[in-house]
């Protein structure tokens, strides 16, 4: 496979190696960052688990931390030896497992800026979480909420979605849901959400792990498709690219598409 021109940007991976679920080893770290340059990521945050109630206890956020700082001190420096073309930051995806959640340390938010990548735990929202967004945007923080599209009941009740993004959330999706990765049902919602123009940033969530796919040139050729090449370059680029930059996403318009549009879809996606 030949590289794409780097231009895209993603902020959702786990790429630090031996310290989540993600890359295991330098080597898995190394096929990661590989696989999104093919991909034509030319710059990414990477994002490692992290309980949200470790951040309010200094002793045990300072113990994690000195191990998410090793892993990423070898991952940077492969990135600078190996990939000197595609631009590295650091972050975590923040599970909000307490309500008081701290992102005072540059460490946790994106790329050290205003923004930070934030999940339901267990993808199972409370019923008040709308106040945990307006929790975190008191601290001057602004929450990019991980794969909404997989949350329990989503599909259900969208207008919860609706009600992040009004109490300040931005909404990110990742690519692989679009073509069933995650399930019909996650498909479905990120279907949805793209047609109402509610999502802000599209992500690989990479584990870079056997089988593991990005799907970034599946959902280029999928908008194409739809006549929204525009979209496409906001969520894959622009706006994940802003956030970076600390600057407030752009709105996408929603997506209108021919009646059928992604059932005709489903039989185009290609295999590796």
């Amino acid at each position: 496979m030949t590289e794409a021109a780097p231009g895209r940007v993603d902020l959702h991976s786990h790429l630090v190696p031996g310290v989540d679920d993600g890359a295991r080893t330098l080597e898995d770290s190394r096929t990661g960052l590989r696989r999104l340059l093919q991909a034509g990521v030319g710059a990414l945050a990477t994002t490692p688990h992290l309980a949200g109630s470790v951040t309010l206890d200094e002793d045990r956020f300072e113990a994690v931390m000195e191990v998410m700082d090793a892993g990423w001190t070898a991952l940077a420096d492969l990135g600078a030896r190996e990939f000197p073309g595609l631009t590295l930051a650091r972050g975590h995806e923040v599970a909000l497992d307490d309500p008081d959640t701290r992102f005072d340390d540059a460490r946790v938010r994106l790329g050290g800026t205003s923004f930070a990548l934030v999940e339901w735990p267990r993808f199972n929202p409370p019923p008040a979480s709308e106040a945990a967004v307006q929790r975190i945007r008191r601290q001057g923080v602004r929450p990019l909420i991980a794969h909404v599209e997989r949350y329990q009941g989503a599909l259900r009740d969208l207008g919860r979605v609706a009600r992040w993004k009004e109490a300040g959330a931005f909404v990110q999706v990742s690519y692989g849901s679009l073509f069933g990765r995650y399930g019909p049902e996650a498909r479905s919602v990120a279907q949805r959400l793209l047609e109402r123009g509610w999502v802000d940033v599209l992500a690989t969530d990479l584990h870079p792990l056997p089988g593991a796919e990005v799907y970034i040139e599946d959902a280029e050729e999928m908008l194409q498709r739809a006549g929204a090449e525009e979209a496409f370059h906001t969520l894959s680029a622009l706006n994940p690219g802003r956030i970076l930059e600390d600057q407030e996403p752009l709105a996408p318009p929603p997506l209108i598409l021919a009646p059928g549009f992604w059932q005709r879809f489903k039989g185009l996606i290609r295999r590796r």
